[in-house]
């Protein structure tokens, strides 16, 4: 999925952000505005995962048909 079809559908992909990463307040995703990198970041923070295991949820995320 490219930066257009996340952007554009990141309304949608917020709630599923949401159930997976309950931690992660509303104007934190609202923040993240469906910019991968920085939805990792929060994660990465919050729950004290790695740089790569971040990475590897956001992507199963984003990579949902």
């Amino acid at each position: 999925m490219n930066n257009d079809q996340i952007a554009g559908k990141w309304k949608q992909m917020k709630g599923e952000a949401k159930i997976l990463w309950g931690k992660l307040t509303d104007d934190e995703l609202d923040q993240v505005d469906g910019h991968k990198d920085k939805l990792a970041g929060l994660i990465q923070e919050r729950y004290g995962k790695t740089k790569e295991e971040a990475e590897t949820e956001v992507r199963s995320l984003f990579d949902r048909p």
